[in-house]
């Protein structure tokens, strides 16, 4: 479910309306849009920021719409390495990242069989910062004497115990992201993208939200992001702007995200 207030949304997802709380996030969307009056310009650089779960899978999707064996195997990728050889198996990224995709999960229950009417299972794709599969199409798995792999079904991150709240108050200096948008690729060997903050950006200092701030552009790679991970909130259900791709992914607290330029976008 979206709920909007003028440019300002908080999305909320569930599998029954019963489990949707209109009222409480209603509210929180009239707070952002209220809270966004009088925005300031500050200067574009790298800051700890805190990715709401509507933020944070425009950027992961793209690392998981990256695990792909042929790209990787011809050269096209971050995982890819010399002589034909993959990342496959290595660290990547922060050892607390654990990402999965389970088309059982009752919480985002998604479709058993793929494109190719291929099963699809539970299947760890990054397990304590380590790449664990790689997706093989029919054409390419019968290509390299392999079989074949179904790409996910969802992407499920699993997360901490602090609440967003909590990962704001713990932040000494930073800017909290409500979503980023106009995702798109810089240079796809180092999974650099460029996009926009949008619908409610606030500078955070002494774990309280200061001021509203004019939205950025940013360049940044989700591999970087996960690297220079400090925190995980507790999981909870969203959906990509971009795409659609529903997913259960915590808040982030990330250091060193780097900002742009400013944007006078609303």
């Amino acid at each position: 479910m979206l709920i909007i207030s003028g440019q300002y949304n908080k999305l909320r997802l569930g599998t029954h309306v019963s489990k949707l709380d209109v009222k409480a996030f209603s509210a929180i969307a009239a707070k952002k849009a209220a809270g966004s009056i009088g925005a300031k310009a500050i200067e574009p650089g790298k800051y700890t920021v805190i990715l709401e779960p509507a933020a944070g899978i425009v950027l992961l999707e793209q690392l998981y719409g990256s695990l792909d064996a042929r790209s990787a195997d011809e050269g096209r990728s971050f995982l890819s390495k010399p002589g034909g050889k993959t990342r496959l198996g290595e660290k990547l990224v922060d050892e607390r990242v654990n990402i999965y995709a389970d088309p059982t999960n009752p919480e985002l229950p998604a479709t058993t069989y793929d494109g190719e009417g291929m099963p699809l299972d539970k299947m760890s794709l990054i397990e304590k910062g380590v790449v664990k599969n790689l997706s093989y199409s029919r054409y390419w798995a019968q290509k390299k004497g392999v079989k074949p792999v179904p790409g996910a079904a969802n992407i499920i991150m699993e997360g901490g115990t602090q609440s967003l709240e909590d990962l704001i108050k713990g932040t000494e200096k930073g800017i909290l992201v409500t979503r980023l948008w106009y995702i798109r690729p810089v240079d796809p060997q180092t999974l650099l993208y460029t996009g926009l903050t949008r619908d409610g950006t606030f500078y955070i200092e002494n774990g309280q939200i200061k001021f509203p701030i004019k939205n950025m552009r940013f360049n940044e790679s989700p591999v970087i992001m996960l690297n220079n991970l400090d925190a995980l909130g507790k999981t909870e259900r969203t959906v990509s702007g971009e795409s659609s791709q529903s997913a259960l992914i915590p808040p982030m607290r990330i250091r060193d995200f780097t900002f742009t330029s400013l944007s006078d976008a609303v």
